[in-house]
Parts: structure tokens; sequence; C-alpha cells
């Protein structure tokens, strides 16, 4: 069975890959937008990751590819729960910026109410079975005044995870992957996707 993966990252295509494997009786080959020929960008304009990861999936299922895609985001509460789907371009530059708008927009608040969340939802399309397969990963903690950890990317070295008394940049990728909100979705998709391969007798 072939899943493109609505992403163009080969990391992420590459860990896809590997969590495949967990999945016993089916084989599973991940593609990219690019091996089947969508070369445009994909508008992300939804109100919510799981409309973003939707749009993203719908892409691949319209020429009828079976499509995952996954969209993520911070979530900061004294924020109202920005930047949200605006994570990416929360000051329209880089991480870095992105980092320092955050860190500016908090500034002389207490640890208590810097709480924050990391959420990712998935959403995979199989167009001519009509099915959809949708998950969702949190991962709570919250954001420290200063960076810590060289690991990981975007506000990985702000954001303070508690129950490992680390910044998600002080982790392994290993160590991100078992806790993270994009692991925790992802692990939920293999689990229906082994059942869903069941029911609709994929191969």
């Amino acid at each position: 069975m072939e899943i493109v993966l609505a992403s163009r990252n080969k990391k992420k295509i590459a860990e896809l890959q590997a969590m495949m494997s967990d999945i016993s009786g089916i084989n599973v080959k991940i593609l990219s937008l690019d091996d089947v020929g969508i070369f445009d960008d994909i508008e992300e304009n939804g109100n919510t990751f799981e409309e973003n990861a939707h749009i993203k999936a719908s892409a691949g299922a319209a020429k009828g590819y079976i499509t995952i895609a996954d969209d993520s985001g911070l979530c900061v509460d004294a924020l109202n729960g920005a930047p949200g789907v605006l994570s990416a371009r929360f000051s329209g530059g880089n991480d870095a910026d992105n980092n320092a708008l955050l860190i500016e927009k908090l500034k002389g608040l207490p640890q208590e109410k810097r709480t924050a969340r990391f959420v990712t939802n998935v959403v995979c399309i199989f167009p001519e079975q009509n099915y959809e397969i949708r998950t969702e990963g949190k991962a709570k903690g919250y954001i420290t005044e200063t960076p810590m950890g060289t690991n990981g990317f975007g506000y990985d070295p702000y954001f303070f995870y508690p129950p490992l008394s680390k910044t998600f940049a002080m982790l392994t990728a290993e160590e991100k992957n078992a806790v993270s909100h994009r692991g925790k979705a992802m692990k939920q998709f293999v689990k229906k996707l082994e059942i869903a391969a069941k029911e609709l007798n994929l191969q």
C-alpha cells in the first residue's frame, strides 16, 4: 500500500516510513508530494490545525492517492491560544524572530502564567474508500524566559516539559518522539491504520 505524506520534508517522510514498520500484515511505502507530481504549494488557510491538515491531505486525495497530512503549532494560554495556526509565521520571520516575539509578549509573566501546549492534528484520507482517519496529540508545558538546549527546532528551546524536567531542545530525537505532540498523534494514527487496513481490506 502506498501512502502519500503531504510534505516535502525528507525527515518527516523517513520518520513516518520507520513507524510503518510497526504495522503487521501490510507493507506500506511512504511517498512525498513530489513523488506523485504535486509541485504546487498548498495554501494552509484553515482556522484550526485539523482544518489545515485536512486541506493538505485533500491535495493528494483529489488525485486518487491515500494521503496523510499533519499540522502542528504552539498554543500559549496567556496569549489566548496564539500563535496557534500561525506558529511558523508568528513574526513573519524565522524561528529566532518567532521566539523573540513570543518572549517579548510574555515578558514579566511568572511561570504559572506561561503555560502552553504543543498540538498536532493528523488527517489521512482514503479517497476510493470514502474513509478518513483523524488523530490529535498534545504535550503540555510552559515557556521559559531563556532558551535551553540545542536540539529540535522552532519553539523547542523555550518549551519546558515538566515530566522530564527539560525543554524539548534538551531531548534527543528519540526522547522527543516518545513524548511529543506529533509522536503521540502519529502513534494513534499507526494504530488506527492497522485497524482500517483490515476493515477496508487494504494490502
